[in-house]
C-alpha cells in the first residue's frame, strides 16, 4: 500500500511538472510552431485569389531582395516534355509566362520562367540563376499586371533540382487549390541551339561534371496593390 501511494505521488508530481513546462513554452515560444519542425517559419498569410474575369497579364517582375527589375515578360508554352520554355536568346525579354495557365493572382499556380543565360547573355545568367538561390522564406516577389495593379507574392521556399531528373508536372502543381501561387523557374542549363533535338535544353552532362540545375521559387499571394496607388 505504501508503494502504491508513493507511485501515485510521483505520477502526479511528473504531470504537474510537464504541464508547467508546456505552459511556459506556449507563452514564451513561437505558438505557431506547434505541429511543425523547429526553426521553420510559419506560412505567410495568404491573400484571397483574384477573380479570373479580369484580364491582367504579367508585364513586370520585381525582386527587391536581389535588385531584380525586369520590365519585359512574354507568353511562352510547354515543350514536348511538359517543361515551360524560356524566351530565346534573340528575344529582349528575359522572362516568360505560361499564358495557358492562371494569371498571377488567380487561383492556382502561375508559372514564370527566367532565361538561364548563355555565353551570349551572361547578364541574364547572373541575375536570374545564381542570385535566385539567395532568396529565402519571407522575401517578396512583385508582379506588375497589365491592369496597373501589382500582385505581391511571399516566398515560401526555394528548391534546387537535378535537371536530368526534373519532374515538371510535380514542381509546377499548386500546393493548395484555394490559394494563388507563383512558381518562378530558371534552368541554368537552358539555351537555344544546344543540339538536343529541339527540346530547348542543353545536352545532359556526366555525373560529377557540374550538371546544371533547375531553380524553382515557390511563393503565394499575400497582398494586392490596386492600380494608381502607392506603397503596399
Amino acid at each position: 500500500m505504501a508503494w502504491a501511494v508513493l507511485l501515485l505521488g510521483l505520477w502526479l508530481w511528473g504531470r504537474d511538472l510537464a504541464d508547467g513546462v508546456a505552459a511556459q513554452l506556449a507563452t514564451t515560444g513561437d505558438v505557431a510552431a506547434v505541429g511543425r519542425p523547429l526553426g521553420r517559419q510559419a506560412p505567410p498569410q495568404a491573400h484571397a485569389p483574384l477573380t479570373a474575369a479580369v484580364k491582367a497579364e504579367p508585364v513586370g517582375l520585381t525582386i527587391d531582395a536581389l535588385g531584380v527589375r525586369e520590365g519585359g515578360i512574354v507568353a511562352r508554352g510547354l515543350d514536348a516534355y511538359g517543361i515551360l520554355t524560356p524566351p530565346p536568346d534573340t528575344s529582349p525579354a528575359l522572362v516568360g509566362w505560361y499564358a495557358d495557365g492562371p494569371q498571377p493572382g488567380e487561383a492556382g499556380a502561375a508559372l514564370l520562367v527566367g532565361r538561364g543565360g548563355s555565353g551570349r547573355d551572361p547578364h541574364a545568367r547572373q541575375a536570374l540563376v545564381h542570385r535566385l538561390t539567395a532568396l529565402g522564406p519571407g522575401d517578396r516577389v512583385d508582379i506588375q499586371r497589365s491592369d496597373g495593379s501589382t500582385a505581391r507574392f511571399t516566398v515560401e521556399d526555394v528548391q534546387l533540382y537535378d535537371r536530368d531528373r526534373f519532374d515538371a508536372r510535380r514542381a509546377y502543381a499548386a500546393r493548395d487549390r484555394g490559394r494563388s501561387e507563383l512558381r518562378l523557374i530558371v534552368d541554368e542549363g537552358d539555351g537555344e541551339g544546344d543540339g538536343d533535338g529541339g527540346r530547348g535544353h542543353a545536352a545532359p552532362r556526366a555525373r560529377g561534371d557540374g550538371a546544371p540545375n533547375v531553380v524553382v521559387v515557390s511563393a503565394c499571394l499575400t497582398s494586392l496593390q490596386a492600380a494608381g496607388t502607392r506603397g503596399g
